[in-house]
C-alpha cells in the first residue's frame, strides 16, 4: 500500500514535505531553483485534490462512505510504515557497530597484522604475509562491482588494503574510505567517496562526492591516448597526433556525474539520464 497524495487532510504539503518529494537529480538544485520546482509541485497537487474532490462528488453516499473508511485505513498504514522505517534504521545503526570488531580481525589477518593458528613458517606457500588482492578478488566476486573494474585497474586495485563504510548524520548520508598502499598508479593513500542523502524513509541520493585521483604521470587509469598517423600529404617527420579520451575504470567511481545547478542546464530527458546514473552510482557504492 502506498500513501495517497491526493488525501485532502494532505493536500497541504509544507516546504520540506514537497523537497522529501524531489528526484535525486532535482534535490540537488541551487536554493532558488528548487522553491521553483516545489511551487511547481504545489500547483500540481492542487489540482490533484480537486480532481480527486470532483470523483468524491460523482459517488454516492455508500461509496463515499466506504472511500472514507478506506483512506483511514491508509492513514493507519502510513503510520505503521513511519514506525517499522524508524525501528528499522535503529536496527541497522545498530549491527553496524557490531560487525566493527569483526572488521577489525578481517583487515589484521587480509594484511598479515595477525597470524592464523595452525600456519606453519616454514612452508614457502606462507612467505606472502595475510591474503595478496584480498579486496581485488572480493570486487571481482561481485555482480555489480565486477562489470565496472577492468583490466587496467586491476594492476592498482591489488594495492587497495581494506575497505571502511562510515554512518554520517549531518548532514544525512554515508562514506566509503578505501585504503591504498603505497603503488605507482596515484598518490593518495585513502580514496573517499561520499554520499548526501535526502532526508526521508526511503534511499534518495542528494549528492555525491568522490576523492580527486592524484595520478602519477602517464599512470591515469580513468583516460587512454590515443595517436594518430599525421596526413599523408603532412611532413613525413610530423610528429604522431595525440588525442586524450575518457575511458571504462573502476576508479570512475570517485568522479560521480555533476549535478547541474540551475534547471536551465537540463531538460527532461537529460534529467531522467542523470538520475539513472546517480542509482547506477549509489548501487556500486
Amino acid at each position: 500500500m502506498k500513501s495517497s497524495s491526493t488525501n485532502n487532510n494532505k493536500a497541504d504539503f509544507g516546504m520540506s514535505d514537497l523537497e522529501a518529494s524531489l528526484p535525486a537529480a532535482a534535490a540537488a538544485l541551487t536554493a532558488e531553483d528548487r522553491v521553483g520546482l516545489v511551487n511547481a509541485l504545489k500547483s500540481k497537487l492542487r489540482n490533484l485534490t480537486a480532481n480527486h474532490s470532483d470523483i468524491m462528488e460523482t459517488l454516492s453516499p455508500k461509496i463515499r462512505k466506504r472511500v472514507e473508511l478506506l483512506r483511514k485505513i491508509q492513514d493507519q498504514h502510513d503510520e505503521l510504515e513511519a514506525k517499522f522505517f524508524e525501528e528499522r534504521a535503529s536496527l541497522a545503526s545498530k549491527y553496524h557497530e557490531l560487525y566493527q570488531p569483526l572488521y577489525t580481525k578481517r583487515y589484521e589477518i587480509v594484511n598479515g597484522i595477525v597470524e592464523v593458528d595452525g600456519v606453519n613458517h616454514g612452508d614457502k606457500a606462507s612467505e606472502d604475509k595475510g591474503v595478496p588482492e584480498f579486496w581485488l578478488n572480493a570486487m571481482k566476486a561481485h555482480e555489480i562491482l565486477a562489470e565496472e573494474i577492468t583490466e587496467r585497474d586491476e594492476g592498482a586495485l591489488k594495492y587497495l588494503k581494506d575497505i571502511k563504510l562510515i554512518m554520517t548524520k549531518n548532514p544525512k548520508g554515508f562514506k566509503l574510505d578505501f585504503f591504498f598502499d603505497t603503488n605507482p598508479y596515484f598518490k593518495n593513500s585513502v580514496l573517499t567517496k561520499t554520499y548526501h542523502m535526502a532526508e526521508d524513509d526511503e534511499p534518495i541520493i542528494e549528492n555525491a562526492i568522490g576523492t580527486e585521483i592524484e595520478w602519477y604521470p602517464g599512470k591515469c587509469l580513468t583516460q587512454k591516448i590515443l595517436k594518430k598517423k599525421p596526413r599523408k600529404n603532412g611532413s613525413k617527420n610530423a610528429n604522431p597526433i595525440t588525442k586524450t579520451e575518457n575511458c571504462s575504470s573502476f576508479f570512475n567511481f570517485f568522479s560521480p556525474p555533476p549535478i547541474p545547478k540551475d534547471d536551465v542546464d537540463i531538460d527532461e530527458d537529460a534529467a531522467d539520464e542523470l538520475q539513472s546514473q546517480m542509482e547506477q552510482d549509489y548501487d556500486i557504492g
